[in-house]
C-alpha cells in the first residue's frame, strides 16, 4: 500500500487506548518509544510528530518508527498523547494538534507547563481534562530513571495505570498529591543527575591532583557512586548512619567530612537545590500558565 494510502487508512481508525502519539521525538520521547517497541507495541500504534528531519531519520533507524513532520488526523486515533517538546515551544506545537487530541489522555514530560495550560491548549476545560504531568530525569534513557507524577482529578485509575505502564521502561515512578510538588521533584531528581556528574568531576580532578590517571579516577569515582547508591537502596539505615559507619574519628574520611563541613558544603548544596526549585517555579510562571 502506498504511504499516502496507509496514512489515509490510519487516519480513519477510531481512537484507541493502544495508540500512543508523541508530539516531539527527542531524547525522552525516544526512551519511551524504545520501551514501547521493546514491549512489542505494533509500530502502527505509535504516532510521532517531529519537525526535524534528522531526528525523524534517527527514529526510523533506531526503532522503525515513521515520524511525520506535522500534526494531522492520524493523531485522532491516539488514546494517549505525550507532549515532549521544549516548554517554550509548547504553545506553538499544540496549536495545530489541538483539533485532533482533545479526547485523549494528555501526558506531559515538559518542565514547567502546568495542567491547566495543557488543558486550555487542547481546547478542554481544566476541571474536565485528563492530564498527567511527569518530571523524569536523564537516567530514564538507560531505564534507571525516576519520574514524579501528578494527575488531575479527571484521570481515572485505568489511565494512571496506562501512564505507569508507558513509563515503566524508563525506571521508577512516584505519584504526588499536589502539582506544586513537581517543582521540588525537578530540583531534587530532575536536575539531580547534573549534581552527581558535578561531584564526579570533582573526584576525578582530585584523583589527578593526587597522581592518579584521569581514567583511573573516573573508574574509581563512578564505581564508588554506583556502589554507595546501591548500598543505600538496599539498607534500612538512613544516609547519615551509613556515612557514620565509614567515618572513624581521626581517620581519613573524618578529615574529608570535617573539611566539607568547615566549608559549609551541605548548606551550600541545600541552597543550590532551593535555587533550582525557585527556577522551576519561575519557568512555570513564565511558560506554564493557561
Amino acid at each position: 500500500m502506498p504511504p499516502e494510502e496507509t496514512a489515509s487508512a490510519l487516519a480513519r481508525g477510531p481512537r484507541s487506548d493502544a495508540v500512543v502519539a508523541f508530539v516531539g521525538g527527542g531524547n525522552m520521547a525516544s526512551a519511551l518509544i524504545g520501551g514501547l517497541v521493546a514491549a512489542g507495541r505494533p509500530l502502527a500504534d505509535i504516532v510521532v510528530v517531529e519537525p526535524f528531519e534528522a531526528q525523524r531519520d534517527k527514529l526510523a533507524h533506531s526503532f522503525g518508527v515513521q515520524a511525520q513532520p506535522a500534526c494531522d488526523q492520524r493523531l485522532a486515533r491516539a488514546g494517549t498523547v505525550v507532549w515532549a517538546v521544549k516548554p517554550q515551544l509548547f504553545a506553538e506545537a499544540a496549536a495545530p494538534c489541538a483539533a485532533f487530541v482533545g479526547g485523549a489522555l494528555q501526558l506531559s514530560v515538559m518542565a514547567g507547563i502546568r495542567t491547566d495550560a495543557i488543558a486550555r491548549a487542547v481546547g478542554l476545560a481544566a476541571a474536565q481534562a485528563a492530564v498527567v504531568r511527569a518530571m523524569p530525569n536523564t537516567p530514564a534513557l538507560i531505564g534507571r530513571g525516576i519520574a514524579g507524577l501528578f494527575a488531575t482529578a479527571a484521570v481515572s485509575t485505568a489511565q494512571r495505570q496506562r501512564v505507569e505502564a508507558l513509563l515503566a521502561p524508563t525506571g521508577a515512578t512516584m505519584w504526588l498529591p499536589q502539582e506544586a510538588d513537581l517543582d521540588a521533584v525537578t530540583a531534587v531528581s530532575g536536575s539531580g543527575p547534573a549534581y552527581v556528574f558535578y561531584l564526579l568531576e570533582a573526584m576525578i580532578d582530585a584523583a589527578v591532583q593526587m597522581g592518579l590517571g584521569a581514567e583511573q579516577g573516573r573508574r574509581l569515582a563512578i564505581a564508588t557512586f554506583d556502589g554507595a547508591a546501591e548500598l543505600a537502596r538496599r539498607s534500612n539505615e538512613p544516609p547519615e548512619a551509613l556515612r557514620a559507619q565509614v567515618t572513624s574519628k581521626g581517620g581519613t574520611t573524618h578529615a574529608a567530612i570535617a573539611s566539607l563541613e568547615a566549608d559549609g558544603v551541605k548548606a551550600a548544596f541545600v541552597k543550590a537545590l532551593r535555587a533550582a526549585e525557585r527556577r522551576a517555579q519561575e519557568l512555570g510562571n513564565e511558560f506554564g500558565h493557561a
